[in-house]
């Protein structure tokens, strides 16, 4: 399986050499502005491009006690947005618990969504909750053409996300200022993003053409070869040329934006990664940096080493890539 030469040596793999040879100096962190957290792989989708390998008969979920010890490290380590991914994290008992007490905290709160989740029994509230609390949406919407999204995710996902972006619009989201909605472009094929900005408009077009739907930016996000989307390269025969595309097409002027740099992922179990594609091959922090949220210290994890493999080409490829989008 290709996903074995992905789990090189730190010090010894392309990236490391690229990295330097570009910078002069190995990947380390520049900041701690967020905290990531993998609240929980259970999910009421199972996509295809998924990374995590998330689906609805996972029960991998974090603790009360996890939560806490990330609330007392983001208030004692001043970061700026507390970042909640899964899964579908809504679905985890103590979401709305934490989104509470984060807001409290002053922290911005972003929640990844996959939208689908707020038509089950027990979510629909969610646009008002969001609201309420102003959290940061997030929203994955591959594609702004129905058979493309429905090829990637499952039947009827298209139809059900455009039916939850017109409830978040009409309670603000992609309207009002400080109710964010952001959404979220994965490519269907191996290939990489267009430019974001050109995506976007086009987005808008047809957003606004077909439903009258607003939103507020477009992400474009690098599909990363591993879990899903790699088995998929596997079985085609096309993992070792996504490869080669990755690592062909690095570019030098992403490295000072890379989210790692700025950044700590807490897993579901409260162990740390550097991000969330590190996190599902299990990858944790690097050299002395903690290991888990429980050795908490700011200080180490600011300038920590960063773990680095083969898919971080995933990151510098073209204008890069992020949670946030485009990295140039």
């Amino acid at each position: 399986m290709s996903e074995s030469v992905t789990l090189t040596v730190r010090g010894a793999n392309a990236f490391d050499r690229a990295v330097e040879t570009s910078t002069g100096a190995g990947l380390r962190a520049a900041s701690l502005r967020v905290i990531q957290v993998n609240i929980g792989l259970k999910c009421n989708l199972a996509c295809r491009h998924c990374h995590v390998e998330s689906g609805p008969k996972r029960t991998e979920a974090m603790t009360r006690e996890t939560l806490e010890l990330i609330l007392k490290a983001a208030e004692d380590c001043g970061a700026e947005t507390i970042d909640i991914t899964g899964g579908a994290p809504e679905m985890h008992p103590d979401f709305r618990w934490f989104v509470r007490a984060a807001r409290a905290q002053g922290h911005e709160v972003i929640a990844r969504t996959n939208l689908t989740i707020m038509l089950e029994e027990g979510y629909t509230d969610l646009p008002g909750f969001y609201r309420e609390h102003a959290v940061h949406l997030v929203a994955s919407l591959p594609c702004y053409l129905q058979v493309n999204v429905d090829k990637q995710r499952g039947r009827h996902v298209y139809e059900e996300s455009i039916e939850v972006i017109r409830r978040l619009n009409s309670v603000g989201y992609g309207i009002e200022p400080g109710l964010p909605l952001d959404l979220v472009y994965n490519p269907l094929a191996s290939s990489l993003p267009p430019p974001q900005e050109s995506l976007e408009s086009d987005y808008r077009r047809e957003l606004d053409r077909q439903f009258g739907l607003r939103f507020t930016r477009l992400y474009t996000i690098t599909n990363m070869p591993i879990g899903r989307f790699l088995h998929d390269l596997d079985r085609s025969g096309k993992a070792e040329a996504y490869h080669e595309l990755l690592r062909n097409s690095f570019n030098p002027a992403t490295v000072e934006g890379l989210m790692c740099r700025h950044q700590i992922h807490v897993s579901h179990d409260g162990t740390l990664s550097d991000c969330d594609f590190n996190y599902a091959l299990k990858m944790g922090t690097a050299g002395d940096a903690p290991r888990h949220i429980r050795d908490f210290s700011a200080e180490a994890l600011r300038t920590r080493a960063i773990s680095t493999a083969e898919h971080c080409f995933a990151c510098t490829a073209g204008c890069g890539s992020s949670c946030g989008g485009s990295l140039t």
